[in-house]
């Protein structure tokens, strides 16, 4: 639990209000500095390779991704072409990793916010991140705007992608100083339901199977979900979890995070996940903060919330790093 520091005027009434605003400024200020010096450090703590495509051969339903790939202000649109990047620590490596899922429901790709900055920080702690671009528009759940509804996909890929990247990692393991029973999986909004599609879907590929990489388990050992979407669809009845999502005791231990002033994924999606998963007797932690909003990252709020870097849920690293300590992925 993180305590706020109290501060007591001792000066005449007079000069409270500006006694006030100037402690505030600096805590304020002072707390920027030191994210802006974690930030910094961060990036200078790991090594990314080039972008790996995870599909050797033939891209399954490759037909179903028109358009060509572009990049916006840190968004990624029509991926076609899936691939991964890793982002080895340069000094101690826990053999521990993490593909991160970045969000952007599943209709475009917020890579940066939640994507390259995270695998940066993962580094940082001597945990392998893996970035994963997967296939978007309408590769999973999804808002449709002609029936103002949210609608199924044409074919799982999304779920695919993260299947054959979990394999390949697994696969590749020690080429990229990787312990593959360490392997674990990240995701933000979108990339959050995807990290509960590919823990409740590992037993059987979601294509057909191409070569070696598909005999290796896509199973991740742990899975960490942020302020999770589209896990209320399919249901009938409150409090119950999307029917698309077999969660049972073989699911992985999982990590949960929202802010309960969320105004995109309401945090009834991280509750009966969470619910689901205490049920079936899974391994959960479970974090909700009263403010936060939705779509952030280690330093910023995507809906640019004003001193977001100031709620507790701004540091929200320090929980999964705790956490990853009490699940034995990582060690001091």
């Amino acid at each position: 639990m993180k305590l706020s520091k109290i501060n007591t005027p001792v000066k005449p009434i007079f000069l409270i209000p500006l006694i006030g605003f100037s402690i505030l400024s600096c805590g304020q200020q002072t707390h920027k500095q030191e994210k802006q010096t974690f930030q910094t450090k961060a990036s200078e703590s790991s090594i990314a390779s080039k972008e790996v495509p995870i599909w050797s051969k033939s891209i399954p339903d490759s037909e179903l991704i028109k358009g060509t790939e572009t990049y916006n202000d840190g968004m990624v649109s029509n991926v076609s072409k899936p691939t991964i990047t890793v982002y080895s620590p340069k000094e101690k490596n826990t053999g521990t990793a993490v593909i991160v899922f970045p969000g952007g429901g599943y209709n475009k790709l917020a890579i940066e916010l939640e994507g390259s900055e995270i695998c940066e920080w993962l580094a940082s702690i001597g945990v392998t991140g893996i970035l994963l671009k997967y296939r978007v528009p309408a590769s999973g759940p999804h808002y449709d705007k002609d029936c103002d509804c949210e609608k199924d996909p044409i074919k799982p890929l999304a779920l695919q992608d993260a299947q054959r990247a979990m394999g390949l990692i697994r696969f590749r393991a020690k080429e990229w100083n990787i312990d593959p029973d360490k392997i674990g999986v990240m995701g933000f909004s979108a990339g959050g339901h995807l990290v509960a599609d590919v823990s409740t879907h590992y037993r059987k590929r979601a294509y057909s199977v191409m070569d070696e990489i598909d005999e290796v388990s896509c199973r991740p050992n742990f899975g960490i979900a942020m302020y999770p979407g589209h896990m209320t669809f399919h249901t009938d009845n409150p409090y119950e979890l999307n029917k698309t999502l077999p969660v049972d005791s073989n699911t992985p231990p999982m990590f949960l995070l929202q802010a309960g002033n969320d105004p995109v994924d309401s945090v009834q999606n991280s509750l009966v996940y969470y619910i689901a998963l205490k049920k079936a007797g899974v391994s959960t932690e479970y974090h909700i903060y009263a403010e936060g909003g939705h779509a952030f990252g280690l330093n910023e709020s995507a809906q640019k919330i004003p001193d977001w870097s100031e709620l507790p849920v701004a540091d929200w690293e320090k929980l999964v790093e705790r956490w990853l300590h009490t699940i034995k992925m990582i060690s001091d």
